[in-house]
């Protein structure tokens, strides 16, 4: 089934707008999901909204409410709601430029992939996306979506635009609280060392399909197995996982090294042949 489009609108650098079009860039249907069920009945268990006193209440009877006050609230018409003109809903202006890198990965929501809406919008779509790519930016603006206004950053991402939403700064727990129980003591210079070499060993070009959700794995085979009414014990295969270490360990620098030991790349065997030689050399 074809992708559809989550917003419609305008692109907009300065005076020029080009018509784009946004769709999700990730997939729900590659998590797993579960309904409840009634276990005696094994049928869905199902939710009724309902009011205390009342009881069910009909869909059209439902507003949004605000509580501004303990049991106190301001009720909105959704017609109300939908009446606040903002220009974001259908035009997304690109107001601010940073350098690729500047905005902290904790401000990075969700991402969306972002292109032309037609033949005609692909020459600018081209010069924005190229223009962003040449002077490593990011573009930032806001937009519409789902009945809130986002902050977005615009970036090109190999033959087109992603858009990634980004959480406002009053969305973020401050830092400082969580780690102020952490000691300043600087690390050991020797155990960085080993720490830093062990780190340059195991670096290597990022491989998304390297790394694969075995939870999820395991539920599946879990589901398969209860479906053809097998045993229900599944185990998950660890794969190329590191060895599980307890609590205990007491000597930091001797796990380092183990550790460091342990990713070597292997040598290859001496070949039969130049042994040979060797031996006859030394007869010599």
């Amino acid at each position: 089934m074809a992708a559809r489009a989550l917003w419609k609108g305008q692109l907009r650098l300065s005076l020029v707008s080009i018509a784009v079009e946004l769709f999700s860039a990730t997939r729900s249907g590659a998590s797993i999901s579960f309904r409840q069920i009634h276990k005696p009945s094994g049928k869905p268990i199902h939710y009724e909204k309902v009011v205390e006193g009342v009881g069910p209440v009909d869909v059209d009877d439902i507003v949004k409410g605000f509580e501004y006050e303990d049991d106190r609230y301001a009720l909105l018409d959704p017609e109300e709601v939908d009446a606040i003109k903002l220009e974001t809903k259908k035009t997304l202006e690109l107001v601010q430029f940073v350098d690729v890198g500047e905005i902290p990965p904790l401000y990075f929501d969700k991402p969306y992939y972002l292109v032309p809406a037609d033949d005609l919008a692909e020459d600018a779509y081209r010069v924005v996306r190229d223009a962003l790519k040449t002077a490593n930016k990011i573009g930032l603006g806001q937009l519409t979506l789902r009945g809130r206004e986002y902050l977005v950053a615009v970036k090109p991402g190999g033959d087109g635009l992603l858009l990634e939403t980004l959480r406002y700064a009053d969305e973020l727990r401050k830092a400082d609280p969580m780690f102020s129980d952490i000691s300043g003591k600087k690390a050991d210079k020797e155990l960085l060392e080993v720490a830093a070499a062990l780190i340059e060993r195991k670096t290597a070009p990022f491989d998304a399909q390297a790394f694969k959700d075995n939870y999820a794995t395991a539920l599946r085979e879990l589901v398969k197995r209860k479906m053809k009414g097998k045993s229900a014990r599944v185990e998950v295969e660890e794969g190329e996982r590191p060895e599980r270490r307890g609590d205990n360990v007491v000597d930091l620098m001797a796990a380092l090294k183990k550790s460091l030991e342990s990713n070597e790349p292997k040598k290859k065997p001496a070949k039969a042949h130049s042994s040979s030689r060797r031996t006859r050399r030394k007869s010599a």
